[in-house]
């Protein structure tokens, strides 16, 4: 059967075919919506792990290194408690710097669904459209 053949369609089912259209668009949304979550959840987690790795190497570095460093600069002449104190601080400011690396890096994960929220919009003008068109 031809589209010229076919018997005209009802009001009730034309609006029927449109909510079911309309329902499957919003839900395709939806499911590109939770994948770019997913995304950017993936992408938190990588650099949480990295923050948490900057923090173990501080910690390691203060521990094995302050000890040695200490000693070194005793040794040079300076006072034992002034030697601590210029050594923790320069760890200190090395472990800063990691970890404003990382947190830089997790500034630039985006959080909003930006793709679904631009195929909404799209969307939307698109029904908006052709209801005005019928």
């Amino acid at each position: 059967m031809s589209a010229a053949e076919d018997p005209p369609r009802s009001a009730r089912e034309m609006m029927s075919d449109i909510i079911g259209h309309v329902s499957s668009l919003m839900r395709g949304e939806v499911d590109l919506a939770r994948a770019e979550v997913s995304e950017s959840l993936d992408k938190l987690k990588a650099s949480l792990a990295v923050m948490g790795l900057a923090l173990v190497l501080a910690i390691v570095g203060l521990n094995v290194l302050a000890a040695a460093l200490v000693v070194f600069v005793t040794e040079a002449g300076l006072e034992p408690h002034w030697a601590s104190l210029v050594v923790g601080l320069a760890l200190l400011v090395i472990a800063f710097a990691v970890f404003s690396s990382a947190k830089s890096a997790l500034q630039k994960v985006s959080f909003m669904p930006t793709r679904s929220a631009q195929n909404v919009k799209r969307d939307a003008s698109a029904i908006k459209d052709s209801l005005n068109d019928t």
